[in-house]
């Protein structure tokens, strides 16, 4: 094995270990378009699906059948027919949406079977488990439209999903259900995914669709080359939703982006819209910082605050590439440890993405701004710049008239941001008598 391959291997396989530990046990749904199956795209979603779950995260699947129900409609000689955003469903649609739903269930069942030698599923034990899960009621007459048997969810049987899932089986749910009568109505995946999450209360709930993700701005012709929003508050998406027309196709922008607000306003903190033409889109949204689509959060993720004990461990992980390369002057636990309440972190999805500590020397009338380190996942996305706010705050609200720090390497950096270069004989005395002559650091002040 190259030595190149352990060099990019082992950091990046460490980078992702956070993730995995964060979202083990948690439940995500997943809803997955029939265009995305269609597309020839089923195989690489089930490996990535059967990876996910390996790593101890809870998987239900939902699967839509668009196409394929439009597929069998038109081999019938009926085109379909659409009102809101909404099938129209008469005696052929729902025959052939029970059609398209049995195939797609036998070729989802038959792709988590495989396990050739040589791809990501050998060794997999990965057992899909169906059910009547769904209680289904109709739709009824909307406008003048009779939907006939085009249904909505009416309830959700929790404690079944819940007894699969802790059985370390993945539920597979088509979209439809069944009236206590026994009925049987045709339900919109996008409708099923989302009430399912809110009922289980999941940690996430992820569409992978045709659409790229959100944006809410259109694009500048210079600056903003961004083609969507990676992170979008609840806030904001509900404004966005506000502006837009009623959805109608599922390539407008509200189409599931209105299942994702409703989710996150019943409980789902992050609800997600990916691309299934990005091979590897659920694994680059579940396990990298920035993801791959659009993610909708019911709370500030990134959180500024100051360290507790419980931080010391992400601390010590982020800090420790820097000091080994001599960017930070090497820290043990202990001290760490001692001066936690010195330190603030950013805070990403439960995982540390920054720090910097905060040492008065009252006497002086200045304080140290030390260890400042931010991930390589997240530099250049502003983090810096926050924690430097708040050692600022920190040091005004102590009546302090300066802040200053010692760096080798990222002089320019604070110098951009109003610090001017002075000689260590600057420094106050207790901080003079700890300066390390041999490793020359040039002292950076700023004025408050």
């Amino acid at each position: 094995m190259s030595a190149v391959f352990n060099f990019t291997f082992v950091p990046w396989f460490r980078s992702v270990a956070p993730y995995i530990h964060k979202f083990r046990h948690q439940t995500f749904v997943v809803g997955i378009t029939g265009e995305a199956i269609a597309a020839g795209k089923l195989q690489g979603i089930v490996q990535d699906l059967a990876l996910i779950q390996a790593m101890g995260v809870k998987l239900v699947l939902v699967h839509g059948f668009r196409p394929q129900v439009n597929e069998q409609l038109r081999a019938k000689g009926h085109e379909p027919q659409y009102s809101r955003g909404l099938r129209v469903t008469d005696e052929v649609a729902l025959d052939s949406a029970q059609e398209a739903a049995g195939q797609l269930r036998y070729e989802i069942e038959a792709a988590f079977s495989q396990g050739l030698p040589n791809t990501p599923m050998a060794d997999a034990r990965v057992r899909v488990i169906s059910g009547n899960f769904l209680t289904a009621r109709p739709v009824g007459i909307v406008d003048g439209i009779d939907f006939k048997h085009s249904g909505l969810v009416r309830k959700v049987d929790v404690e079944g999903i819940k007894r699969t899932l802790d059985s370390e089986a993945m539920v597979l749910i088509s979209p439809f259900g069944f009236s206590p009568t026994g009925e049987a109505f045709n339900l919109s995946m996008e409708e099923v995914a989302t009430r399912v999450a809110i009922e289980l209360h999941a940690d996430k709930l992820l569409f992978l669709t045709e659409v790229p993700g959100i944006h809410v701005k259109p694009l500048e012709p210079e600056g903003d080359d961004n083609p969507i929003d990676t992170e979008l508050p609840l806030a904001a998406a509900r404004l966005l939703l506000s502006q837009l027309p009623a959805p109608q196709a599922p390539t407008d922008v509200g189409f599931y982006l209105q299942h994702c607000v409703r989710a996150c306003e019943h409980g789902v903190e992050r609800s997600h819209i990916l691309p299934f033409s990005v091979d590897g889109a659920l694994l680059l949204e579940i396990y990298v910082h920035d993801g791959i689509g659009t993610m909708i959060i019911d709370e500030k993720l990134e959180e500024l605050r100051e360290a507790t004990i419980d931080d010391v461990g992400g601390i010590i992980q982020l800090i420790e590439p820097f000091e080994k390369d001599g960017t930070l002057v090497k820290r043990d636990r202990t001290e760490i440890e001692r001066d936690i309440n010195s330190y603030t972190v950013i805070e990403h999805d439960g995982v540390i993405f920054g720090c910097a500590a905060f040492y008065p020397y009252p006497e002086a009338s200045t304080a140290e701004m030390a260890a400042v380190t931010v991930s390589p996942m997240s530099q250049g996305t502003g983090d810096g710049e926050k924690l430097l706010k708040r050692i600022e705050q920190r040091a005004r609200a102590m009546g302090l008239k300066s802040i200053f720090v010692l760096t080798t390497r990222t002089m320019h950096w604070f110098i951009k941001r109003g610090f001017q270069p002075v000689s260590p004989d600057w420094l106050p005395e207790a901080r003079k008598k700890k300066y390390n002559w041999d490793r020359k650091s040039q002292v950076l002040v700023k004025q408050l």
